[in-house]
């Protein structure tokens, strides 16, 4: 039937809780309390961690990330231009969304079989934190 499409693959429970693990004993190595995110290929959260002392301004902000992610299919980050980051379009994206899309990098897809079957989230450290402990969930969920 053309109409429908087979064998798509999805992310588990076990996954995502797999890429929170890996998360946040990366955060821990760094020294760094994480709020993470892990949510399916349409933006919804299937697992989630506060660790003790993370900011809970991050909260929202880890959720953002991994909804963005999943649902652009991309990292989260600026808009570039060529190699200067075009802030208008960025900040746009953001507005024109209901701020389901962010600027700010540390959301990464999870893929498989070349197709993005979620993405996680992290927020409560500098841009490049948040990016490292998200690296680190995708990295286990590659295993």
């Amino acid at each position: 039937m053309p109409y429908i499409t087979n064998n798509h693959p999805r992310l588990t429970l076990e996954g995502a809780e797999a890429v929170l693990v890996a998360a946040k004993e990366h955060a821990a190595r760094i020294g760094v309390p994480m709020n993470i995110a892990v949510v399916d290929d349409g933006g919804h959260l299937m697992a989630f961690a506060r660790m003790d002392g993370a900011k809970l301004s991050s909260i929202d902000i880890a959720l953002n990330k991994a909804v963005a992610a999943a649902i652009r299919r991309q990292a989260t980050g600026p808009v570039r231009s060529g190699d200067d980051v075009n802030v208008t379009l960025s900040l746009g994206l953001a507005i024109g969304s209901g701020a389901r899309q962010t600027p700010i990098r540390g959301g990464i897809p999870l893929e498989a079989n070349g197709e993005c079957v979620g993405a996680v989230g992290a927020s409560a450290g500098t841009e490049d934190q948040d990016v490292e402990v998200a690296h680190a969930g995708v990295a286990a969920f590659g295993k």
